[in-house]
């Protein structure tokens, strides 16, 4: 799978089927958040656009930090906060809100690399 339209990653295409039909409303942990950073070949298309656009479901519930710091850790660690968020915009179909797991996220991230660089 590849980012659905040129510039843009739909996490519609990621979620995990619960049952017929039925789909979940998170995205949850590091595995799942590396999974699509892979599936979506985010760090490779990295640098080919000026901007990204990541679409949000309508019925979502919960995104967690941990999510959003995997998927996101390379091009964080390589733009660093304000050009990521020049860079990575974020559009929710529905009503979540997902700016405090994402800036905890980049929060993290950040602070993690600075520790080890």
């Amino acid at each position: 799978m590849s980012l659905s339209k040129n510039n843009e990653i739909n996490l519609e295409d990621f979620r995990v089927v619960r049952s017929k039909n039925v789909y979940s409303k998170v995205f949850t942990g590091r595995d799942r958040g590396k999974f699509v950073r892979e599936q979506s070949r985010l760090d490779e298309v990295d640098g080919q656009y000026e901007t990204v656009k990541i679409i949000i479901p309508k019925d979502i519930r919960s995104i967690n930090p941990s999510f959003f710091e995997e998927m996101f850790v390379n091009v964080v660690k390589r733009h660093g906060k304000d050009e990521f968020l020049r860079r990575y915009q974020f559009e929710s179909l529905g009503d979540y809100n997902y700016d405090r797991p994402l800036s905890e996220a980049i929060e993290r991230i950040l602070r993690t690399n600075t520790a080890i660089g």
